[in-house]
């Protein structure tokens, strides 16, 4: 593991989550705008920082000719990683009784390292290339 690219990992996570709150925060305080609406609204621009942030930032990736494939398989894994946040507080919370801010946390510490995989291995990996005979 690079212990480098785990620090950008992190701190990209971060920024993908304070633009999510402030943005959140902003279109309910400020623009008046709905909070469930607001609330699709922040998702997605978290997703899309976090993208950028995770692509160029962390992984190193320069190509933009997969850039499209790899929002896609970006946005599958952030929303598989919803239902896994769903499924794991309702595990912590309703079956193990912890409390849900430190369910969360525990959540979100599971989510992190299994997305860096995921990231890693799924949306920024080489793509394969064609094996040449002779």
């Amino acid at each position: 593991m690079n212990l480098t690219r785990i620090v950008r990992y992190i701190f990209s996570g971060g920024t993908g989550f304070i633009t999510n709150i402030i943005v959140l925060f902003s279109l309910v305080h400020f623009a008046h705008v709905h909070y469930l609406i607001a609330s699709v609204i922040s998702f997605i621009s978290a997703l899309v920082v976090g993208f950028i942030m995770q692509k160029f930032w962390t992984f190193r990736d320069r190509a933009v000719n997969r850039m499209h494939t790899q929002f896609v398989a970006f946005t599958l894994v952030a929303t598989i990683n919803l239902g896994i946040n769903t499924l794991l507080m309702y595990t912590f919370v309703s079956l193990l009784g912890i409390w849900y801010l430190v369910a969360q946390v525990f959540a979100a510490l599971l989510i992190a390292m299994e997305s860096y995989f995921a990231y890693k291995k799924f949306v920024f990996s080489e793509p394969l290339r064609e094996v040449r005979t002779i």
